[in-house]
């Protein structure tokens, strides 16, 4: 298994055979270029063939509204069977198709081919081992992120497992943690990660992230589970607020911010809070509003 590092320069570097296409013509300086078409180049790697990435380059169509996606998909369909990348939604959503895209983590059923000029250089992700092809490992990214629990804890096991009302949360409340719950966990952020580069075991900004997000939870009583991963020499005092991570987002998500956020928590000795409490019992039916009214009784059903 290779490993892709975290630096811009990190594809060139790994860059050892330039192999073509071979149904297609030579790309690069002085190469002819078919109208309405990009030079693609796709870092390569099997793992039964190879110990180090190498560049293939293909010469794809473009249609109005072509995405890195589909451009991928067509080298798959039209080209070369054997590249192998992964992709779910193709809207954005699921976070599976992140890569390294002319040298920044993007989602690449959310980037556009025009707007990246005539070559086009995917790589798999920074800072992450790599299956084959385009295909990151990405066991270490939800290894952490399981590592901070992320999810409700209380005390009041009982009605955790068997709930007779709703947490009270108001509006005010979910802001502060809102923004942190769009995380798609396309571990990006990770890849953009300087730190994540010079110590694989560090949290990194996805977990720290989503540790913030519960943390921030009013429902939430699990401080004193979460801090002994977080204050530790791989934790939340590791990040030097480079930012990476918070422009890598494709969902807008702040994590650098949410990480000093919980850096001031950790120095205040975690939420000056208990956890929310259930919500009082249901009023009782009533046949009057509630200015004295006789309540409105819906029609009994025809059917």
């Amino acid at each position: 298994m290779s490993r892709a590092s975290g630096s811009a320069a990190a594809p060139e570097r790994a860059a050892t055979v330039e192999q073509e296409a071979p149904s297609t013509p030579a790309a690069g300086k002085g190469t002819p270029k078919a109208a309405g078409s990009v030079t693609l180049r796709v870092a390569r790697f099997d793992p039964y063939r190879d110990t180090e990435l190498h560049w293939q380059t293909y010469q794809v169509p473009t249609v109005p509204g072509m995405t890195v996606l589909d451009a991928l998909f067509s080298v798959k369909e039209h080209q070369d069977g054997s590249l192998a990348f992964r992709s779910s939604c193709r809207m954005g959503v699921c976070g599976s198709c992140g890569m390294f895209i002319n040298g920044k983590p993007r989602l690449a059923c959310q980037t556009q081919v025009v707007e990246l000029g005539d070559t086009i250089e995917v790589a798999p992700l920074p800072n992450h081992d790599v299956i084959r092809d385009l295909v990151p490992d990405l066991t270490p990214t939800f290894e952490k992120h399981r590592a901070v629990k992320p999810y409700l804890i209380r005390q009041d096991g009982a009605e955790m497992e068997a709930p007779t009302r709703e947490f009270r949360q108001t509006p005010e409340e979910m802001e502060a943690y809102l923004q942190f719950a769009y995380c798609l966990k396309c571990s990006l952020c990770v890849a953009a990660c300087p730190t994540v580069a010079t110590d694989p075991h560090f949290l990194g900004p996805q977990a720290l992230a989503q540790a913030y997000r519960y943390t921030a939870d009013s429902r939430d009583g699990g401080w004193a589970e979460r801090l002994p991963v977080l204050d530790t020499t791989h934790g939340v005092y590791e990040c030097h607020l480079a930012g990476a991570c918070s422009e890598a987002c494709p969902k807008g998500v702040d994590p650098a911010f949410g990480i000093q956020l919980l850096k001031r928590t950790v120095v205040r000795g975690g939420p000056d809070r208990a956890p929310a409490p259930v919500m009082g019992p249901l009023p009782p039916p009533s046949d009057k509003t509630p200015d004295g009214k006789p309540r409105l009784q819906a029609p009994p059903p025809t059917v």
